[in-house]
Parts: C-alpha cells; sequence; structure tokens
C-alpha cells in the first residue's frame, strides 16, 4: 500500500488502514496469514520459492471453500454476487 496516496486519486477509494497491535481489525488478512502459515512457515523466505510454487498456493487457498462464504469458494461466491447483481438491475417490460 505504499502507493496507496496515488490509488486514491485515481479511483476516488476511500483508503483505511487499521491501527498497529490490532489483529482483531484485520479479520480476513489474519486468517489468510494463518491458512499461508500452513505452506510457508513464519520466517520463510519466499524468494526461495518459484512462481509455479507460489500460484499452485495460490490457487489451493482461492479455491478452499470458506465457512464465512456458506461452504462456496470465493469465486463461487463472487459469480453468484455479479449473476444476482445482474438479474436485479436489468429491467422488465410489462
Amino acid at each position: 500500500m505504499a502507493q496507496h496516496t496515488q490509488l486514491r486519486i485515481d479511483t476516488g477509494l476511500e483508503i483505511y488502514f487499521c491501527d498497529p497491535q490490532s489483529p482483531w481489525q484485520r479479520g480476513s488478512n489474519e486468517n489468510t496469514n494463518g491458512l499461508l502459515r500452513q505452506y510457508f512457515p513464519k520466517g520463510t523466505d519466499l524468494s526461495q520459492h518459484g512462481v509455479d510454487e507460489l500460484n499452485a498456493v495460490a490457487h489451493a487457498l482461492n479455491t478452499r471453500p470458506r465457512k464465512t462464504l456458506g461452504w462456496q469458494t470465493p469465486a463461487k461466491a463472487l459469480d453468484r454476487l455479479l449473476i444476482q447483481d445482474m438479474i436485479e438491475g436489468v429491467a422488465t417490460t410489462g
């Protein structure tokens, strides 16, 4: 997020940061860190791992069903949300 100021200017998005030493403010981030620790213990030098290995871990995590999503994968949950939005956004004739 070193470029957060430029991102805000370019997109108009509000940028928020959690308070230091407050992991409860970063639930999803902390959960993802825990999942990553299954593959890479804390202190692991990621530069020692190849792109293919890192991509495989990313794929495994991104296709893993999540309890918070009703045991759907993130991709499936996003697809459902987008389809629902398209259906609700369609004008009907009558």
